[in-house]
């Protein structure tokens, strides 16, 4: 077992198309990733085969009168023959990892309520009250908006993220990637 990290569009032929297939089959349609949040591409290859992705997306967001480097997970996959054996929540425990080598400040993201202690399993915690706004300033969309079931997991790297904790922080990471 082995993970692979690359800056997205870096990655082997083989490998990318791999970790295409799997995203294409859990969104179909789904587009890539908006390049200014510099996307990172994390794979887990067991016996040749790519078994689980994800991206970290990065940018630099000012909040509490502290400008922060903040990076969150996104496109987290596990094929779905490969379920159920750890892969997902290696890699996304290895993502903590990379996050903080990359020199985030914070690593914060949303995620689906009944995805909480698989994120949990891996690390990552609940930031209660942490209220991400995403999408552009003309046409925001908030992971508390009606409709919506999400969680703010995160891991503060640096104490200055703590005025992220119970916070409404504007991501705005754009049009194409609205809510990492």
């Amino acid at each position: 077992m082995r993970i692979h990290v690359f800056a997205a569009g870096d990655e082997p032929a083989g490998l990318r198309a791999q970790a295409d297939r799997l995203r294409e089959e859990a969104w179909p349609g789904g587009g890539g990733h908006d390049p200014a949040l510099r996307p990172v591409a994390m794979l887990l290859e067991d016996g040749g085969a790519v078994v689980a992705a994800l991206d970290i997306l990065r940018k630099e967001i000012a909040h509490g009168g502290e400008r922060l480097a903040a990076g969150g997970l996104s496109a987290v996959v596990t094929a779905v023959r490969a379920r159920r054996r750890g892969y997902g929540r290696r890699l996304v425990a290895a993502a903590r990892d990379e996050m903080r080598a990359l020199g985030l400040d914070a690593g914060i993201f949303t995620c689906d309520r009944p995805l909480r202690g698989f994120y949990e399993a891996a690390g990552w915690r609940v930031l209660p009250g942490t209220v991400l706004v995403g999408g552009t300033v003309e046409a925001p969309l908030a992971s508390d908006a009606p409709g919506f079931d999400k969680v703010t997991m995160g891991e503060l790297f640096d104490a200055r993220a703590g005025v992220l904790l119970g916070a409404r922080v504007d991501l705005y990471p754009g049009p194409i990637d609205r809510l990492w």
